[in-house]
């Protein structure tokens, strides 16, 4: 293919937060507004669902966390290789809404496993796949908490230390990596945050929208990786 015919790269971006931050609607908004392919961890291909399924079962809350870090490497380095890098090199943008960061404050900061062993393995399962920029919705865990419905999930029972850990450490990464990371208040109305998250995604990468994706609240589905 001559370089005349080669697809423009695509940027990948990567929605971080706690739960109830809301990162996940907006990761599909911005996904939409971009006509980016929409994906996520865990669970971004068939293995990653099942994968997915075991993490979050609050039956396994006697899952140890050195367990907990290899399945999570495992559906990253199948979402990685099944999902991300081909629609990168299609030319596509691609928006996650989780990735590597999840895994340094969750397992890292919240568990208290060693964070270079982590980003260790991380880039190991990556393949050493960085994401352009990482887009993290700042909250307090309680406000957060506040949003959850029902008992949750084994993740979301972890407890308000655990919690609070998480977002020490989300805080921790992006004043270490303010090139990387942008931090955008996610306790304001979802309207509010989605355009802070646009202005910030589109200065930081230069992006334009897909002429034929909604420009408002998305209508209908971003195109989607996965099951």
């Amino acid at each position: 293919m001559s370089s005349s015919q080669r697809h423009p790269p695509g940027r990948f971006v990567v929605f971080e937060g706690g739960e109830g931050s809301g990162k996940s609607t907006q990761a599909e908004r911005l996904a939409t507004r971009l006509g980016a392919v929409f994906t996520r961890e865990p669970g971004g291909t068939r293995i990653g669902v099942r994968l997915r399924a075991l993490l979050l079962d609050s039956e396994c809350g006697d899952l140890q966390p050195r367990a907990e870090a290899l399945l999570l490497a495992a559906d990253r380095a199948q979402h990685v290789a099944e999902v991300v890098r081909p629609a990168l090199d299609r030319g596509c943008h691609v928006v996650s809404d989780r990735y590597v960061g999840s895994t340094l404050a969750y397992q890292g900061w919240g568990r208290g496993l060693d964070l270079a062993g982590l980003g260790d393995l991380a880039r190991w399962a990556t393949e050493g796949l960085q994401a352009d920029l990482v887009v993290l919705l700042d909250i307090d865990p309680e406000v957060a908490a506040g949003r959850l419905i029902g008992a949750g999930d084994r993740i979301e029972q972890a407890g308000r230390a655990f919690h609070r850990r998480v977002a020490d450490g989300y805080r921790a990464m992006a004043a270490a990596d303010p090139d990387r990371w942008v931090v955008i208040a996610g306790g304001d109305p979802a309207d509010r945050v989605t355009e802070a998250v646009w202005a910030a995604v589109t200065t930081r990468l230069c992006l334009s929208p897909d002429p034929h994706a909604s420009l408002g609240r998305p209508k209908g589905k971003p195109a989607t990786a996965g099951p």
